[in-house]
């Protein structure tokens, strides 16, 4: 039986923002354990980015959210046969009211996130797609 070659995967993530700016941000488990990162995970196929992220963060928090917007897309190379391509989408919560069902969610702002980055062993904090989205967008919070 012949080995199936690796193949580039996609991933979204879900920033979900409060009325005071805050984005939901949650601890990983599984790939990636300990590192935080957005509610996400892998587009289905024929699923459009936008339902991926709104299904993804119904499904890991709990929370009813509208995509609205396509913020970056990063390239994550994780290892030589773990390669995603990440697609940031900003949504919006159908009840700004509701708050994520499930343990582990929190809210920071993109202060805290920069704060915790530069912080000791600061990268290692974050899921890769994260820190590279922040190599790539400094000033990321101008645009998501």
């Amino acid at each position: 039986m012949a080995s199936q070659e690796p193949v580039v995967r996609v991933g979204v993530a879900a920033i979900i923002k409060n009325v005071q700016g805050k984005m939901v941000m949650g601890v990983r488990k599984g790939f990636g354990a300990g590192k935080w990162q957005f509610p996400g995970g892998h587009l289905e196929m024929g699923e459009s980015y936008f339902a991926g992220a709104e299904r993804e963060t119904l499904e890991e928090t709990g929370l009813h959210v509208r995509a609205e917007k396509m913020i970056a897309v990063t390239n994550d190379l994780f290892s030589e046969s773990k390669h995603y391509i990440t697609i940031f989408v900003a949504c919006r919560r159908v009840d700004e009211k509701q708050e994520p069902e499930c343990e582990g969610w929190v809210w920071k702002d993109w202060s805290d996130v920069k704060e915790m980055l530069n912080g000791e062993d600061g990268e290692n904090k974050f899921f890769l797609p994260i820190n590279n989205l922040l190599n790539e967008h400094p000033n990321i919070e101008e645009i998501a």
